[in-house]
């Protein structure tokens, strides 16, 4: 029986997952509204972001 397993370390690349980190500014009433959003659905802020921006990027109509 072998006495050891070796498995290198996988590097990863910043991206890698699909994802990019993102810095917004919002207002404290938006937060504590994203907030009590979170709280009530079991989400986390992050997540619940994303899936109103899903939702709504979409459906943006430009005006001109």
């Amino acid at each position: 029986m072998a006495e050891e397993i070796k498995i290198k370390k996988k590097i990863a690349k910043r991206g890698d997952d699909g994802y990019k980190v993102v810095s917004v500014r919002m207002k404290d009433e938006l937060i504590e509204r994203l907030d009590k959003l979170s709280a009530e659905t079991n989400r986390s802020r992050n997540e619940l972001i994303n899936l109103l921006l899903e939702a709504s990027v979409d459906i943006v109509k430009i005006e001109e």
